[in-house]
């Protein structure tokens, strides 16, 4: 299987094997060099899982490395205290690399490969965003110090950005206007094989919807009572009887997180948590009309009121072909890697309890995949960014093939050496791209072109409403 380079792409790749170019073996080497610390770092972030607005320890690790690299730090970016912007240098480009580190609740886990929680319910790095973070600051380091060797004029950036397990936090930085100024933004996420990025993701909308009835004793007053249980329930089958008609690649997922307080009472409040989803964020506005007319029916239907308070909005992720071809290009002079004896039994022992009879090959971890073009049935933040500046986005294999992220599974190889080899092929491939665009303006150019040609008659809106302000927990 291949992919087809753009035209845009041929031009910009061959612009740049033209121009002077760093020697990427020597750059792979010093990245290399650079590595036991954010390793290092990476562990650290490991063992101290923090969810999403409350990155304080994490945060901070990160921004006094990037600090005492010679980075200028921008603190509580967008009023959020865990969000920062860390750069060095001067003029253009501006050349952005992004960098997350929230955990995930409930998945808490030993670096063993069977399940056992280092805390019993507490937060784990199901995602491997400690990886991420420190990957994405390991390659802004490296880029700075060759952008001093090789005496370049540009600006190279770091994004600290909280709570993407749904916070949002990067349209906030969006609107703080954190990412105006760039010229190009390179990602990456963690995942079971290494590939650039060719998928639109899924655009979604989170929500609390609010049923509000009035209580009663169940048994001796009922008809005095309007249970907001009942508008919940009503919402819900509604919701549920709408996915017989909706477009195969939707997805609607909810909890109850409130039901009542006791059987023998009318509930007099019902809360309910819902993710809506769909790759397209125009297809997304409809359906979420209709998921709103779910909740005012079943408030309709059992007498009681609804409020909706939207908690977050991701927009679906605008590829870039010529920032993919670059992220490919690099990732094959990365390259993939094998794992030890050690390291191999350990992975088929996490995908032993998957219980999946179809995982793939092992030494799939050793190959540079073609890149995805199918939509990934999940979300992220930086689909936001992209609607607003170019960016490239990849794939490094920090989990062995077939392993789920947020997952116990997941969270156990985030913590171990299997993790941080896909942490530097992540800090690999960006380095080797990030400083391709410094030494390419046509490069530049040519990812702004691609970008200005999909956002024709399109417009940046994130659904999060104008004003809303997360709620943040105090700092420790």
């Amino acid at each position: 299987m291949t992919h087809c380079k753009t035209t845009l792409g041929l031009m910009a790749l061959a612009a740049l094997s033209s121009a002077q170019t760093p020697d990427p073996q020597k750059l792979l080497q010093q990245v290399e060099g650079r590595s036991a610390r954010f390793k290092e770092i990476s562990r650290q972030i490991w063992e101290n899982p923090e969810l999403g607005w409350a990155e304080f320890k994490s945060s901070a690790l990160l921004k006094e490395e990037l600090r005492k690299a010679g980075f200028r730090i921008q603190e509580n970016v967008g009023g959020l205290p865990t969000a920062f912007v860390a750069e060095w240098g001067s003029g253009k480009p501006v050349i952005g690399i992004i960098g997350e580190f929230d955990a995930l609740p409930g998945l808490s886990q030993d670096a063993e490969p069977a399940r056992s929680p280092r805390v019993s319910g507490g937060p784990g790095h199901g995602c491997g965003h400690n990886l991420f973070g420190s990957a994405t600051a390991l390659a802004a380091v490296s880029v700075k110090e060759h952008l001093v060797e090789a005496k370049l004029p540009g600006t190279i950036r770091f994004y600290g950005t909280p709570n993407e397990e749904g916070g949002a936090g990067k349209v906030y930085m969006i609107r703080a206007g954190a990412f105006k100024d760039a010229d190009v933004v390179l990602a990456w996420h963690p995942g079971d094989s290494h590939l650039a990025d060719d998928n639109s993701y899924l655009a979604n909308i989170s929500a609390k919807v609010r049923f509000y009835g009035k209580a009663a004793h169940a048994a001796g007053a009922p008809e005095a009572g309007r249970s907001a249980l009942d508008g919940l329930e009503l919402m819900t089958h509604a919701v549920n009887m709408m996915r017989e008609h909706v477009p195969q690649e939707s997805r609607m997922h909810y909890i109850i997180t409130s039901g009542g307080a006791a059987a023998n009472i009318v509930p007099d409040f019902a809360e309910l948590s819902i993710v809506v989803r769909h790759p397209d964020q125009k297809v997304l506005d409809g359906l979420w009309e209709r998921v709103k007319n779910c909740a005012e029916a079943g408030a309709l239907g059992s007498g009681t009121r609804v409020e909706i308070e939207i908690i977050s909005a991701y927009a679906n992720f605008v590829t870039n072909p010529v920032l993919r071809d670059l992220l490919d290009k690099n990732l094959h002079t990365t390259g993939g890697f094998t794992y030890t004896p050690e390291e191999a039994a350990f992975a088929e022992k996490i995908r032993q309890t998957l219980n999946n009879p179809n995982l793939p090959p092992l030494d799939t971890i050793s190959r540079i995949l073609p890149p995805r073009t199918a939509v990934s049935s999940v979300s992220t933040d930086v689909g936001d960014v992209s609607w607003v500046v170019p960016v490239g986005h990849m794939v490094a294999g920090t989990f062995p093939p077939g392993t789920p992220l947020h997952s116990w599974q997941s969270t156990a190889c985030a913590g171990t050496e299997i993790g941080r080899k896909g942490l530097m092929v992540a800090a690999k491939a960006l380095t080797l791209s990030a400083s391709d665009l410094f030494h390419s303006p046509e490069l530049v150019k040519a990812a702004r072109a691609a970008y200005e040609q999909k956002m024709a008659g399109r417009t940046y809106r994130s659904l999060i409403p104008e004003g809303y302000k997360p709620v943040l927990p105090a700092r420790p």
